[in-house]
């Protein structure tokens, strides 16, 4: 499998494939998250020409995006949802999702005004440069669902070297 990279701000390490959005599914529309008060549209997140995963522009940072590449939320296989913690304009949608725990609720509303809902099973702090890229974007062979902003310390540059990433399964 190509390997996504650059999940939330230069994750993992590798390259994509992606697959697209099934012509039957409706695209996710909107995230949320009641037990850390995100609730945020969603764009849609392709591959970057070095064929890297988009991320959600700076100026966006309050919007959570959803990865087309991936499954659509509620779907067999793993929906990717990424989102900025911080961005040069103060804190971004995901910044309080290092709070969320095991047995939280996520549920995501697409299109056509369906919500699917998703309970946490665990989360994950990883260094970008080790990034679990088949864990996070592999089959699964359930309805999965991950969520995934920067996290820790900072490098040289300013960016953070890990990936916090949150774990689901639908309901």
């Amino acid at each position: 499998m190509k390997e996504p990279r650059d999940a939330a701000g230069d994750a993992g390490s590798g390259r994509a494939a992606g697959r697209g959005t099934p012509a039957t599914a409706a695209a996710p529309v909107h995230v949320s998250i009641p037990s850390i008060g995100v609730s945020s549209s969603l764009m849609r997140l392709g591959l970057n020409d070095d064929r890297t995963v988009e991320v959600p522009p700076p100026d966006k940072g309050m919007t959570a995006g959803w990865y087309t590449g991936g499954a659509v939320p509620g779907e067999r296989g793993a929906a990717v949802i990424i989102g900025h913690n911080d961005t040069r304009f103060g804190k971004a949608v995901f910044h309080d999702l290092k709070k969320v725990r095991a047995g939280a609720d996520i549920a995501v509303r697409d299109s056509r005004g369906k919500t699917v809902r998703f309970r946490v099973t665990g989360t994950e702090t990883v260094d970008k440069q080790a990034f679990p890229t088949d864990k996070v974007y592999g089959s699964t062979g359930s309805r999965a669902l991950r969520l995934i902003t920067c996290d820790g310390a900072f490098d040289a540059q300013g960016h953070p070297v890990d990936n916090l990433i949150v774990y689901a399964t639908a309901r």
